[in-house]
C-alpha cells in the first residue's frame, strides 16, 4: 500500500537535514562537529551559534549568519558543565578563531529561546506549504487514508484524547510498514494556536515526509535544550496509552 506524498520546495532559511531516522542515506557533508565533544553528528541534531553584528555569540536559528559557525550538541546538561567549568569562551574562541566577543551570562536560555522561536516557525512554514493539518478529525481521516508522518499534541492536550490518536497512528503505522511519530508538543493549545494562527489548536499531524523531519528535528533540539527545571522537559517523548485499532479503518488507495 503506498502513501500519498506532497511536493514541497526546500525553504533556505529553515531547512535542516533530515534526522537520521528519517533518512535511509546520510548525507555526510550534513556532519558538523561538536566544539563541547569533539564528536561528529549531522548538523540536524546539533545547534549552530555565531557572532552578531555587535560582537555578540547568539544562536543562528536561521543557520545562515556570516562567519565562522561554532556547532553544540542540543545538551543542555552538557553545555552548562563546559560553561561552570570555564571552558565555553576557549571553545568559542577556537570555532570563531577569535578573542574579541561578547558572552552574554543568560546565554543559556537565550539559545532556548531561539530554539522556540525556530520551531514556532517551523510549524508556521509547514502550515502555509500546505504540510500541517490540524483537527482531531482531520488528522483521524488523513490517518485512515494513510496520510501521515507525524501526529502532533499540545502540551495540555487531554491524555484521552492523544492516547487514542496515537494509538490509531501506532496501528496505521504497523499496516503500512511504516514509523508514524507521536509528540507532544512543548507549548499549550494558546501558544500553538497563535503559532499557527488558528482558534484552540489542540492535535495536528504532518503530512508529508520530509516535513515531518524538519519538524521533529525541531522539536528533538529543543526538547534536548530545555534546562531540567523548565516546564518543556518532559514534553518531548512519544506520547504513551496504547489503543486498538483495527486494521480495516485503514483506507485503501
Amino acid at each position: 500500500m503506498g502513501r500519498t506524498h506532497q511536493r514541497m520546495e526546500a525553504n533556505d532559511r529553515l531547512t535542516p537535514e533530515p534526522p537520521a531516522a528519517l533518512e535511509k542515506t546520510p548525507n555526510k557533508d550534513s556532519e558538523r562537529r561538536c566544539i563541547l565533544t569533539g564528536e561528529t553528528a549531522p548538523r540536524a541534531s546539533l545547534i549552530r551559534l555565531a557572532l552578531g553584528p555587535d560582537g555578540q555569540v547568539a544562536a543562528d536559528w536561521s543557520e545562515r549568519l556570516p562567519g565562522r559557525g561554532a556547532w553544540i550538541s542540543a545538551d543542555r546538561g552538557l553545555f552548562d558543565d563546559v560553561a561552570a567549568r570555564g571552558r565555553l569562551r576557549g571553545a568559542l574562541a577556537r570555532a570563531f578563531k577569535a578573542n574579541s566577543f561578547t558572552l552574554p551570562d543568560d546565554i543559556g536560555d537565550r539559545i532556548e529561546a531561539s530554539l522556540r522561536q525556530r520551531l514556532l516557525a517551523r510549524l508556521g512554514l509547514e502550515k502555509r506549504a500546505g504540510n500541517l493539518i490540524v483537527g482531531e478529525e482531520r488528522v483521524r481521516e488523513a490517518l485512515r487514508a494513510g496520510k501521515v508522518w507525524l501526529v502532533l499534541h499540545a502540551g495540555d492536550a487531554r491524555p484521552d484524547g492523544a492516547d487514542r490518536l496515537d494509538g490509531m497512528a501506532r496501528a496505521v503505522g504497523e499496516t503500512l510498514g511504516e514509523d508514524i511519530a507521536q509528540r507532544r508538543l512543548p507549548m499549550s493549545r494558546d501558544a500553538l494556536s497563535a503559532a499557527l494562527g488558528r482558534d484552540n489548536v489542540v492535535h495536528a499531524a504532518i503530512t508529508e515526509k520530509a516535513a515531518a523531519a524538519r519538524v521533529l528535528a525541531d522539536i528533538d533540539r529543543w526538547g534536548g535544550f530545555a534546562p531540567a527545571h523548565s516546564e518543556t522537559e518532559t514534553k518531548f517523548e512519544q506520547t504513551g496509552g496504547a489503543t486498538e485499532v483495527a486494521a480495516g479503518t485503514l483506507e485503501r488507495h
